[in-house]
């Protein structure tokens, strides 16, 4: 018989920063042109295992899964193989996930526009478009710099502005922000590193 490549390691399926991605480590011993062919499956039909166009003989040891996975809200698993020449490993399996209850939120960046008396800010957030119409909002805080007193804008739909009237306030001022989503429980990012801004300087 053919003898066997070491299969695929540590493989893994995680969410990061909005996205459900399959990673693993070449198998000990992998020659160096060595690729890498990935599938999934989904909860409601077991054992039939769907290519992704995308992942199969690819170098790289990870395959974003995101927009391959054709119903966000059900389980899904993958798997990868190794391939060099005519030789392959055997498939290694992830374990289950749920794009809707496991994805695991980045920070948006912020836009920060002043005019006059008023700052308008727009959170962007890096989704790829399959996910694009969830309801993520974002969490918006403004507080005066070296001070701990936050002034907390909360709920905000995605592409929602928020506009805040800067007239009573002078001096430098701070803004940060963290994405939010609701599924069965309510979760969220970390905040964005601030985008400090001076207001109403006269001179």
């Amino acid at each position: 018989g053919h003898a066997q490549l070491p299969p695929p390691q540590n493989v893994t399926l995680l969410s990061k920063d909005f996205d459900m991605i399959l990673t693993w480590t070449p198998g000990e011993g992998s020659p160096p042109d060595v690729t890498y062919t990935v599938r999934y499956e989904s909860q409601e039909r077991k054992d039939k295992w769907i290519k992704v166009p995308h992942c199969r003989n690819i170098h790289r040891t990870s395959c974003n899964l995101t927009c391959a996975i054709s119903n966000i809200f059900l389980e899904v698993r993958a798997r990868v193989k190794a391939v060099s020449g005519r030789f392959q490993s055997p498939w290694v399996e992830s374990q289950f996930k749920r794009y809707y209850l496991d994805v695991e939120l980045a920070p948006p960046v912020l836009n920060v526009n002043i005019k006059e008396n008023l700052i308008h800010v727009n959170a962007y957030f890096p989704l790829a478009t399959c996910v694009e119409s969830l309801s993520w909002m974002y969490d918006l805080n403004l507080w005066e710099a070296g001070s701990e007193d936050k002034k907390q804008y909360e709920h905000n739909f995605r592409k929602d502005t928020v506009t805040i009237n800067t007239t009573a306030l002078r001096g430098n001022y701070c803004l940060s922000a963290r994405s939010s989503f609701q599924s069965t429980d309510f979760k969220h990012s970390k905040f964005s590193k601030p985008v400090c801004v001076l207001l109403n300087h006269k001179g």
